[in-house]
């Protein structure tokens, strides 16, 4: 945290398919060794508390259910730690479901991000399922707390100047104009992605340069979480590809089909800096974007 150093981590529970309860208690087996290396913004994958592979279960009202409570159990083991940490789950809202991203800290929901691209070709049939997201945000009751939902979240850090946040999820960084760039433009230094991404001939390549190369657009942060070991393999392979980026350089990635958990530091004053001396990089759309504040700990960045 000092002198401008953010530590990220990516991480991928071990989870069982449509097991909320027995993937709480290994997401915050994940947080603890996070704590452990002081990481002060965890990013886990996307619809990490269900499995994404659940298919037509998503449809069961118990499976909901039973995901706010491992929600609810996350929570709890965050009480008393400040690190910002991302969590995915689906999540009713209106009559409509919707794959999101949990911001939670120190016992709170900061707010949920909607997935914004839902994919429907290929091995992909999220439509079945899931309801497109919307960028504009509105109040949602949840767990006793009321708290804000959209793309359109910004989570910015009151003691470390420059720090923001963004959220998109999976399939939203492959499409044309990504919820990223509209971020990027409002503020947002770091860009958080929670994703199911499965493994075909040659994607990883294609990943790691979609990453790295939108990292360099956006001059920011990127920090992008992938599902692993425990997704069902009927149809589609995952293996915990996380990357940490910054302005164009991959600075860590995980090695595919093991599961790990990787860190690195971000350097939030130099991505500050790179945006003031880069007379192209113009800042827009502030106005359309809810800032929610939050504090971390300063300490020293090992």
């Amino acid at each position: 945290m000092k002198d401008g150093f953010l530590k990220a981590a990516a991480a991928a529970p071990k989870i069982r398919v449509a097991d909320p309860a027995w993937n709480a208690l290994e997401i915050c087996k994940a947080l603890d060794s996070c704590y452990a290396q002081r990481a002060k913004l965890i990013v886990l994958p996307e619809l990490c508390l269900t499995g994404y592979t659940c298919q037509d279960l998503f449809l069961q009202e118990r499976l909901l259910e039973e995901s706010l409570e491992g929600l609810q159990t996350v929570l709890e083991h965050t009480k008393g730690h400040d690190a910002l940490t991302f969590v995915g789950l689906p999540f009713e809202k209106d009559g409509k479901l919707y794959n999101v991203a949990a911001a939670v800290q120190d016992g709170r929901i900061l707010g949920l991000v909607p997935k914004q691209n839902i994919p429907n070709y290929g091995e992909f049939y999220e439509v079945r399922h899931f309801a497109a997201g919307s960028r504009k945000v509105s109040e949602v009751d949840v767990l006793g707390q009321t708290v804000p939902f959209g793309g359109n979240l910004l989570f910015s850090c009151r003691n470390l100047k420059g720090l923001v946040v963004g959220c998109e999820l999976c399939e939203d960084v492959w499409v044309m104009d990504p919820p990223s760039t509209a971020l990027a433009k409002a503020g947002a230094t770091v860009i958080v992605n929670l994703s199911a991404s499965n493994e075909t001939v040659g994607k990883d390549t294609y990943r790691k340069s979609l990453i790295a190369a939108t990292s360099a657009r956006l001059l920011c942060g990127y920090v992008y979480a992938s599902a692993g070991d425990g997704e069902s393999t009927q149809d589609l392979v995952f293996s915990g590809h996380h990357m940490i980026a910054e302005n164009g350089s991959v600075l860590a990635e995980a090695a595919r089909f093991e599961n790990e958990t990787i860190f690195s530091e971000l350097d939030i004053h130099k991505i500050c800096h790179e945006r003031r001396r880069m007379s192209t990089f113009v800042p827009e759309n502030t106005e359309t974007c809810v800032r929610i504040g939050f504090t971390l700990e300063k300490e020293e960045t090992k």
